[in-house]
């Protein structure tokens, strides 16, 4: 089929396809410098995440030091993950850095939808992430009740006795994830032990919106980012039909 300059229409599934392709998101973890930041922009990183809090958790970052991270990253959104369940905490963190998206990384019993829907109501210029411990059946439930609330879901692995979700290096059951991208209407990043061996394998399971990288873009023993594993993460991800 051509239109009327002659040029072809393409079928609608296609320009569907084309569409999911484009925006497969990539987000990575735990930015620690501003030079990092800039560098994770520079190749393509559209989600610049941020450990932030007051020492509680191991490598977490202060507020001040965030905010100048946050200051270098120019075209990617600032991710700010907080594993604090105060939530006077919380309102602290996005009052002062004013992040594009406020990640909330600790167990569901800790924050509710109910106090989600309180930040959102007090802060409605922010959109707000809220992590999902993929641990059975149950998990699909749990993500349900997010649905219009939150404005993403990030599923992750748990450890159990752990306070936070994820920061594992292992991934988990992706037919629950499915089920979960298939259960909900808000967008689902998918993190979990995610690296350049297994990325597109994950993105062909689970159709996610966007995929998140931590401990396997790190360098070797250490937390700072690889940049040239995440240059190719980002890379196999954005060319992975979706």
């Amino acid at each position: 089929m051509q239109s009327g300059d002659g040029s072809p229409i393409l079928p609608r599934s296609t320009l569907i396809h084309l569409y999911i392709r484009i925006s497969m998101i990539t987000q990575i973890y735990e930015v620690g410098n501003p030079n990092e930041a800039r560098q994770l922009v520079e190749v393509g990183v559209d989600h610049i995440g941020v450990l932030v809090g007051d020492g509680e958790f191991p490598r977490e970052l202060s507020i001040e030091k965030a905010k100048e991270i946050f200051n270098a990253v120019s075209t990617a959104k600032k991710v700010a993950l907080s594993l604090a369940s105060d939530l006077e905490k919380i309102e602290q963190i996005i009052i002062y850095l004013n992040p594009d998206i406020l990640h909330l990384g600790v167990l569901p019993e800790m924050i509710t939808p109910n106090d989600v829907k309180k930040l959102k109501q007090k802060f409605p210029q922010v959109k707000i992430m809220r992590s999902i411990p993929v641990i059975g059946e149950e998990s699909i439930y749990l993500a349900k009740q997010y649905d219009g609330i939150a404005d993403y879901l990030l599923l992750d692995n748990h450890r159990k006795d752990d306070n936070q979700v994820g920061a594992t290096g292992l991934t988990h059951d992706w037919s629950i994830s499915k089920k979960i991208v298939d259960s909900v209407k808000i967008p689902v990043i998918l993190a979990g032990g995610l690296g350049v061996e297994n990325v597109a394998e994950s993105i062909l399971q689970v159709r996610p919106y966007g995929v998140d990288s931590k401990t396997k873009t790190d360098k070797l023993g250490s937390h700072e980012k690889d940049i040239d594993k995440v240059k190719k993460f980002v890379e196999i991800a954005k060319s992975t039909p979706g």
